[in-house]
């Protein structure tokens, strides 16, 4: 039962988050961490989204903007290897209280503006972004499809940004899975779950796809969004002890 509820989450989150730019994992969290522990919420989620994007990056290795990576992925290798380390020296649960704020404004922006990213972005904006994202991912877990604003602003169709953004994160994913080897906290026992968690993604990514070629622009920036509103709320609700509520 319980290797059944995992197939049938992965299958869920893969496909909302394909529609949706990304978050799968923060609608595996609460699934995983209830059978097993948050402790184990890291490296089987990291297995699953290694599985899972690296489809995602055969599907749409066309659209692939590699100008973006060339300046994501340097950002991204240091912000993940700090950020790795700094998990086993540092507790800041109070960033993923920034972090959730500042989904909620983006998402908020996004819609009183009529629907339009509103600002233009340069390529360079990526080697930061980057570095940011990986870094507070080591620290926090997921975050959701954080910098989807400035993949519509530098003018990212859907399959470019669900393709580029998997790049990004399969390289991550990678640097995690090292990290928790070298830290003790990849234990064998959680492999398999991640493994599951993981095979189960290819078909939510199939199903997800199918209907993210019959979706317009307009509208998947509407998913992306809304699914930003959920993001910060969720980890809002996740760190209420941390506000005192």
């Amino acid at each position: 039962m319980q290797i059944a509820l995992f197939i049938l989450a992965s299958i869920l989150s893969w496909f909302f988050s394909m529609l949706a730019g990304g978050g799968s994992s923060l609608i595996l969290m609460p699934v995983v961490g209830s059978f097993l522990g948050a402790q184990a919420i890291p490296p089987i989620l990291t297995i699953g989204g290694l599985f899972g994007n690296s489809e995602r990056v055969y599907i749409y290795r066309q659209k692939i903007n590699w100008q973006i990576l060339r300046w994501e992925l340097p950002g991204a290798l240091v912000g993940a290897i700090l950020g790795a380390f700094s998990l086993s020296k540092l507790t800041l649960e109070w960033l993923a209280i920034v972090v959730a704020l500042f989904l909620l404004v983006s998402a908020i922006s996004f819609f009183s503006k009529g629907q339009n990213v509103g600002f233009a972005v340069k390529a360079w904006y990526f080697l930061p972004a980057g570095f940011v994202y990986a870094f507070l991912s080591g620290l926090i877990g997921s975050m959701g499809p954080i910098f989807a604003p400035l993949y519509f602003g530098f003018g990212l169709q859907k399959e470019a940004v669900i393709a580029t953004q998997a790049t990004n994160r399969v390289v991550i994913h990678c640097i995690k899975l090292v990290a928790y080897t070298v830290f003790g906290t990849l234990q064998l026992s959680n492999v398999g779950y991640g493994v599951v968690v993981g095979l189960s993604a290819f078909l939510g990514n199939w199903l997800g796809g199918l209907v993210l070629a019959k979706i317009s622009e307009q509208r998947f920036r509407q998913l992306v969004f809304s699914f930003l509103i959920f993001s910060g709320s969720f980890m809002l609700w996740q760190h209420r002890a941390v506000m005192g509520l």
